[in-house]
């Protein structure tokens, strides 16, 4: 307290000196507070981060077409597919983390930097091997993840119309559309934490609402499971499962926002198991309930009984395929190292308007999934990943000196070798060859049938009218 002017002393302080430095203490301690929150909350880089992000991501809105694809394929096809490429994937990501490591190793050695900067696909090949492939990735990779935005946004109006279908499946594109422009707010791949953590949660959650509403509901009336009926439909369905094991776009944004990238070469394999056990039991169980009803109805909450469960089986994914894009945008227009949030938040928009408008023009879901898969996944995760490995390490010397060693289940360079060359080949005939021809002819007699800026894809026939043919 205060006596006749003067302060009274307290120790070495006075109780006014005393008084501030609890008001600094109790400062310090909401500060810390908030860093505590925003490192639970905001700054993900462990494995687990890693590995919800891969495991969200790989699969997301696939899920409702897989049963489509199995109308497509039968049931042996579309098992022994989704394993397939399911662990071709998983090579392919692991090729990739390799690579990675190798270009960030040799950039370190040089003294190079990347505080501020965040490595993507096209720059490690650019470092490994040359101006010519990184041209190849960055076309390929940008073009990838630009269709699967598209993707991402005409499925969110899918799901969303069959939970209120006052709207046409356009108006609520329009609405998404807008929705997702605040994916331009999340910095990066280490950003995602919580959004990781729902995805897969909300994936996990619609794949056995899937499950379990098809087998209460029970096989449909005089239900058939005709299967590989068509050789157009079967490798359609063929390369919708590709695209499904296909998440590669986003690998190297993932493990850079890693606080140990070099321990991501068992995550993506890990993701692709738990996977297996959304995607197996719902495709299986409702092609089994629905059978060939499905080859009319690419995305399955339209078949399901409309409850409140089915209602929360929506969930969106934009964001991770649009985040590389976002930061490629920004090394353009050369503020990727420099700008504040704010600014490369404003700076972020043009991008998401071509998205927003060939999800307008092209909103065929099911369809566009498989000739994505066909003519761009092919080449982004197997083909150009398979070709790039074998080219970096051509010589006894890059094999001597790799960062990375082959790994004990291939424990030589020549068995690496062949499953890369096996991969490349079986992905140009099947996937590129065959896939390409039947998804592109799907596609286009989706377009012919429906037309462009369909104003309700597969919608019931009181909707929209009856379709064109």
């Amino acid at each position: 307290m205060v006596v006749e002017g003067k302060e009274e002393m307290v120790g070495n302080y006075t109780e006014m000196e005393l008084d501030r430095k609890e008001q600094d203490g109790l400062v310090e301690n909401n500060q810390n507070r908030v860093q505590g929150i925003k490192a639970l909350f905001w700054h993900g880089g462990s494995v687990y981060d890693a590995w919800f992000s891969c495991a969200s991501n790989q699969v997301a809105q696939v899920l409702l077409t897989l049963p489509y694809s199995f109308s497509q394929l039968g049931f042996a096809s579309g098992i022994v597919f989704q394993i397939f490429y399911g662990l071709l994937g998983a090579w392919t990501a692991y090729l990739i983390s390799w690579l990675y490591v190798e270009y960030r190793n040799r950039k370190e050695k040089e003294n190079v930097s990347f505080k501020n900067h965040i490595i993507q696909w096209f720059e490690v090949l650019d470092g490994l091997l040359g101006p010519y492939w990184k041209a190849i990735g960055f076309g390929f990779n940008c073009t990838f993840l630009l269709f699967g935005s598209v993707i991402q946004l005409i499925a969110c109006a899918s799901n969303i119309y069959y939970i209120n279908d006052s709207l046409s499946k356009r108006t609520w594109t329009y609405i998404f559309g807008a929705c997702c422009m605040t994916t331009v707010l999340i910095p990066s791949f280490h950003n995602y934490r919580v959004w990781s953590f729902l995805g897969l949660g909300m994936t996990t959650y619609t794949a056995w609402y899937m499950t379990i509403a098809a087998i209460v509901h029970g096989q449909a009336d005089n239900v058939k499971h005709t299967g590989a009926s068509k050789l157009v439909l079967y490798f359609t369905g063929a390369t919708n499962i590709l695209y499904t094991f296909g998440g590669h776009a986003v690998t190297v944004e993932i493990m850079h926002a890693m606080w140990k990238p070099q321990k991501f070469k068992w995550v993506y394999l890990v993701a692709t198991i738990y996977v297996f056990t959304l995607t197996l039991p719902s495709a299986t169980a409702v092609y089994w309930a629905f059978g060939d009803n499905l080859l009319t109805k690419s995305n399955a909450l339209a078949l399901l009984p409309k409850n409140a469960f089915r209602d929360i089986a929506v969930f969106i994914t934009f964001g991770f395929a649009c985040t590389p894009l976002y930061i490629v945008w920004e090394k353009i227009l050369g503020i990727h190292k420099t700008a504040n949030l704010p600014v490369r938040a404003l700076a972020r928009v043009p991008v998401v308007l071509p998205i927003w408008f060939l999800a307008i023009i092209f909103p065929f879901f099911g369809p566009i999934n498989s000739a994505v898969g066909a003519l761009l996944v092919t080449f982004t995760v197997y083909i150009i990943p398979s070709l790039a490995h074998m080219i970096t390490y051509r010589t006894a010397f890059a094999r001597a000196n790799s960062v990375e060693k082959p790994p004990f289940f291939l424990p030589s360079w020549t068995l690496v070798y062949l499953v890369n060359f096996f991969i490349v080949v079986w992905i140009a005939v099947i996937g590129v060859g065959f896939g390409g021809w039947a998804s592109v002819t799907n596609f286009v007699h989706q377009i012919d049938t429906f037309g462009l800026f369909a104003k309700c894809y597969q919608c019931p026939p009181n909707k929209t009218g009856p379709p064109k043919h």
